[in-house]
């Protein structure tokens, strides 16, 4: 089955993201029209230490209104690879460099309406380094023990679904 681009208006373009109005046609139902979101994708990491604990960040959301608990994460920035990207946010965000970073996962985010593609790492061998956070980000790095983590995420506390993967994923590899 074929479906081939005719037009791609964009409606916004912002610095996270743009958002396009977009007309396919459709072998099986003709010409349809749809909105996509197009950003360039995340990456993010989980920092596993020698003692079994992770590394999560508290962080304000605004579209929830709330706090979330997830693995550190951020938008690949053109040219950056997924790597450098989940490098970048596990210094930027925890204060943590990794000697060995493990790409454990990549997935789509949401792909009813969205091209965001994310790139789950586990980090091992870390070491410490300088906090250096976003101008809008406030942030609360939380340890745990990684058993603790996956139950947050079975009681809901951890509804972030990138950390969740993320969690899930790495499960097989640390227990």
């Amino acid at each position: 089955m074929s479906h081939e681009l005719i037009k791609r208006e964009y409606i916004h373009r912002g610095k996270i993201l743009d958002l396009s109005r977009s007309r396919f046609m459709s072998e099986a139902k003709g010409e349809i029209e749809i909105e996509i979101v197009h950003h360039n994708g995340g990456a993010g990491t989980l920092p596993l230490f020698e003692d079994g604990t992770v590394a999560l960040v508290r962080q304000w959301r605004y579209p929830l209104g709330r706090y979330s608990l997830e693995i550190a994460a951020g938008r690949i920035e053109p040219g950056h690879s997924p790597e450098e990207t989940a490098a970048r946010e596990l210094e930027e965000e925890l204060g943590y460099r990794a000697s060995e970073l493990r790409k454990i996962g990549e997935f789509n985010v949401a792909p009813g309406y969205c091209q965001e593609r994310l790139f789950v790492y586990l980090a091992t061998a870390l070491g410490r380094c300088e906090q250096n956070l976003d101008e809008d980000e406030e942030i609360e790095v939380v340890r745990m023990s990684f058993d603790e983590a996956v139950a947050r995420v079975h009681s809901g506390e951890i509804d972030d679904a990138k950390s969740i993967i993320a969690l899930l994923i790495a499960a097989p590899l640390i227990q």
